[in-house]
């Protein structure tokens, strides 16, 4: 799943390539991936994309006024075309969700792989009527996002921390893979309960947060729609890296697997050595 990262570098390279263009038609492809339907999609023909923004893994393409905003989900992405394909998209069991199409051929596709189609897109007046937006957290990228402003969303919390810092109502833009990496250099377990964090673990993961994030975010600087994948993956320390040595110690990294997602983390840097319970693999062993 695109995460802040990933999303801002998107903002960053569609901000270059869309901003002071008009658009000549948008066209849904799939059925589930529009959730709006007043002002129709039909309403930005003719309007010029006047910015490009971001609220946590949302996408915000502003074409005078009207807002498209694009959740990518797990399995969406963006492909740009400097010329797209001649005809209409044709519906049907490929990726192709979305197509926007400038004035002079080129545009973008939103695509998603597999069979669950969660990808979403929202023509709206504001961007806070996209209810996913509207129940964000703060950015941590944000000037104001200061440790402080972390200890107090944290306080009265009593959740694990891979779950907290996941929680888009808690803090926008962190996903499954920034979590495991942001507590892999805070050296902290994803189980610690929240409210037993230290004053000093407390900064400790705040500087993680922000240089982890902050890290990623300059890596993706300047890349290609196309290449963000790739570059997300090569830039992990644990995540996706179960079996591998940890880039810090040279212990293996370990998986924990849920019903739908897994992490992956660093024994030694980061449970004291313990081996964390993998649900999957206990019932296996029965």
């Amino acid at each position: 799943m695109p995460e802040l990262p990933e999303v801002e570098a998107l903002r960053e390279f569609l901000a270059t390539h869309l901003v002071g263009h008009r658009i000549a038609r948008a066209q849904p492809v799939a059925i589930s991936v529009l959730k709006t339907y007043d002002p129709p999609l039909s309403a930005l023909d003719g309007r010029t994309v006047t910015g490009v923004g971001r609220y946590g893994k949302f996408l915000d393409i502003d074409a005078d006024g009207l807002h498209l905003a694009v959740h990518l989900a797990r399995a969406g992405w963006l492909r740009w075309h400097d010329e797209l394909p001649a005809g209409p998209p044709r519906p049907g069991k490929g990726p192709l969700a979305l197509r926007v199409a400038l004035e002079g051929g080129a545009g973008f596709d939103l695509t998603e792989a597999g069979t669950r189609k969660s990808l979403a897109a929202y023509l709206v007046r504001d961007p806070g009527e996209v209810p996913g937006i509207a129940r964000l957290g703060p950015d941590p990228l944000a000037p104001d996002f200061d440790r402080d402003r972390l200890a107090g969303l944290l306080a009265g919390e009593r959740r694990q921390l891979k779950g907290a810092l996941r929680d888009q109502s808690l803090i926008a833009g962190i996903g499954n893979a920034y979590s495991d990496e942001i507590l892999h250099v805070a050296r902290m377990s994803p189980f610690k309960a929240v409210d037993r964090l230290t004053e000093e673990e407390i900064t400790t993961l705040y500087e993680a947060v922000r240089a982890t994030l902050t890290d990623a975010v300059e890596r993706s600087h300047g890349v290609a729609a196309g290449r963000l994948k790739a570059e997300k993956k090569s830039g992990m320390r644990v995540h996706g890296r179960t079996g591998e040595p940890c880039p810090v110690c040279g212990d293996t990294v370990r998986e924990v697997s849920f019903a739908d997602s897994s992490l992956q983390y660093c024994a030694t840097c980061q449970t004291g050595g313990k081996i964390l319970a993998d649900r999957r693999m206990s019932k296996l062993l029965k």
